[in-house]
């Protein structure tokens, strides 16, 4: 077997599985500790990351990423912490991007000698006893690998979903654990209701952490307050912070305005143990705001006279947001009295509602007085017949699926054109093409993380896109 990055993440992508019907099947943390043993790391090893452990359902991945760029930005400022290692997902363009180091993802290179580090030393086959790493326990166990290898000063970890039998929960003493907005997601798995999907997300919470969340919804609030009762944990809920600038592009969109303040409090508690002598400074917080960075999450690209609006919200709540972000960008940057032609490109497959997703992007559209000229259908497909190695999607495309969104749309809405493509690529052509019979067009391209970022990364590899 070669040892190059294609052969590892051919290697990783054998690991990945259907989706199992049940957390039972599928607890992620059941074999964690014996397979970081295998690699001759232990859980106290895991003690010296310094941990920083997210989980929720909205904004997990914002917020870890504003706490890791309030972290750099102090650290450039006082010299601790030098590095800091962030493990999100999913990743947008490259599998690299779970993995960063001082805000870049680790090197091809880095990636490679890492992972046949951990691949050659942990089981192929599965025992009575000893079970085989799936696509994200692999990942989970590269990262803390990779961060213990290189001696990271702190590790922020976003939980892939959930947070009891997550495959990032065997850190045993984070410092800081957080919890964001908590909704109506990965229903099957962690619900059937929002109490039990708030118990999963408060499996973080660890005797002796600091424990925060943002503001939630009494019935999730409760479940938060218990679960940390019962490990003897004080939770502290935040509202947003009044420190933070008003005029920055990064907060625009009101939602990162509370995953920004979270992120914030867990940044300030997290200096106060390792830091104590050295709080952020309002330079820290401007530059680390200034320096934020997360492709596919309220993202705005302009090529020509077309905008693309891209948001990767595939529930309800959030798509909520994604539409007041949207509404409020398109009306205020409306410079003349005609209205541009707007588009939605669409797309879910999955176990998720897709025609309540559906319902709930119309409603807040109404609600925010914006119309959709044309909607436009499509797949996670980015191109006929072309797979990129790092984008490991099965084809998940049900004609029947689309007709049934079609015919949604068209009910809640008579008046726009529904149009369906079977590529990403084929969808965002079309958006051109109807643009260029328009003079121009607002896109917002959003229901799945996996169309956008197949849409991000056909987008961003065109020279004749600007990046806003």
């Amino acid at each position: 077997m070669e040892r190059n990055y294609e052969e590892a993440i051919r290697c990783l992508n054998s690991r990945k599985a259907s989706p199992k019907p049940n957390l039972d099947d599928m607890r992620g943390s059941d074999d964690m500790v014996k397979w970081l043993e295998l690699l001759g790391h232990s859980v106290e090893d895991l003690n010296d990351l310094n941990a920083i452990h997210v989980a929720g359902t909205n904004g997990k991945g914002s917020t870890c990423a504003f706490a890791a760029s309030f972290l750099k930005a102090h650290g450039n400022d006082t010299g601790y912490p030098r590095k800091i290692g962030l493990y999100t997902s999913p990743h947008m363009k490259n599998i690299r991007e779970r993995i960063c180091i001082n805000g870049e993802p680790i090197s091809k290179e880095h990636f490679t000698m890492r992972f046949f580090e951990i691949w050659n030393k942990l089981p192929s086959q599965a025992t009575p006893t000893l079970d085989i790493p799936r696509y994200l326990q692999l990942l989970a166990l590269l990262s803390f690998h990779t961060f213990i290898e290189e001696k990271v000063d702190v590790a922020i970890y976003e939980t892939h979903l959930g947070g009891e039998f997550d495959a990032t929960n065997i850190i045993r003493t984070p410092l800081v654990t957080a919890v964001t907005t908590v909704a109506m997601d990965h229903v099957s798995l962690l619900g059937p209701t929002i109490q039990g999907i708030a118990w999963h997300k408060a499996g973080i919470f660890k005797s002796g952490s600091l424990a925060f969340s943002t503001s939630q919804v009494p019935e999730v609030a409760t479940v938060l307050e218990q679960r940390a009762a019962e490990k003897g944990v004080v939770l502290e809920f935040v509202s947003v912070d009044p420190a933070l600038p008003t005029n920055a592009a990064a907060l625009k969109p009101r939602v990162q305005r509370i995953n920004c303040s979270l992120a914030l409090a867990v940044v300030r508690a997290w200096l106060s143990v390792k830091a104590p002598k050295g709080q952020s400074s309002m330079e820290d917080i401007t530059r680390g705001i200034e320096q934020f960075s997360w492709p596919g999450r309220y993202q705005q690209i302009k090529e020509r006279n077309f905008q693309w609006f891209l948001d990767g919200a595939h529930n309800e709540l959030s798509l909520r947001y994604t539409v007041e972000w949207f509404a409020e960008t398109v009306t205020k940057n409306q410079n003349t009295t005609a209205t541009a032609t707007r588009i939605l490109i669409f797309s879910q497959f999955s176990t998720r509602d897709g025609t309540a997703l559906l319902r709930s992007i119309a409603e807040s559209l109404q609600d925010n007085n914006i119309q959709m000229q044309y909607v436009i259908l499509t797949t996670y497909d980015e191109r006929d017949g072309q797979t990129r190695i790092d984008r490991n999607v099965k084809k998940r495309f049900s004609a029947e699926v689309q007709e049934r969104y079609a015919e949604t749309w068209g009910s809640l809405d008579p008046t726009a054109t529904v149009l369906r493509e079977r590529t990403i690529e084929g969808a965002l052509d079309r958006a051109r093409e109807i643009g260029d019979q328009n003079n121009g067009m607002q896109a917002l391209v959003t229901g799945s993380l996996h169309l956008v970022s197949g849409a991000l990364y056909l987008l961003e590899s065109d020279d004749r896109i600007q990046r806003l």
